[in-house]
């Protein structure tokens, strides 16, 4: 990676509605709502917060984001 490239830290978002509201486990696993993969925690934060704020009246929906790059890359050192 050059200087001027920034490191990739994917982000997913993801969510669906829950079997309660006190629990992450998903009613439907087939209707889960994949949002997308985001270059940075900021972009996955808009997604998220437009997601959740879209569904705040259910509230055993709920929306996650999911730090790909601690995955992708747990010791953070840039090599896989």
């Amino acid at each position: 990676m050059s200087e001027t490239e920034s490191p990739q830290l994917l982000h997913l978002v993801f969510g669906g509605e829950l079997t309660s509201p006190r629990e992450a486990r998903f009613r439907d696993l087939d209707k889960l709502d994949i949002v997308g993969i985001f270059p940075n925690k900021a972009e996955a934060e808009k997604a998220w917060r437009a997601k959740a704020q879209a569904t705040v009246d259910s509230a055993h929906t709920r929306y996650f984001i999911v730090h790909l790059h601690e995955f992708l890359d747990p010791d953070g050192d840039g090599l896989l």
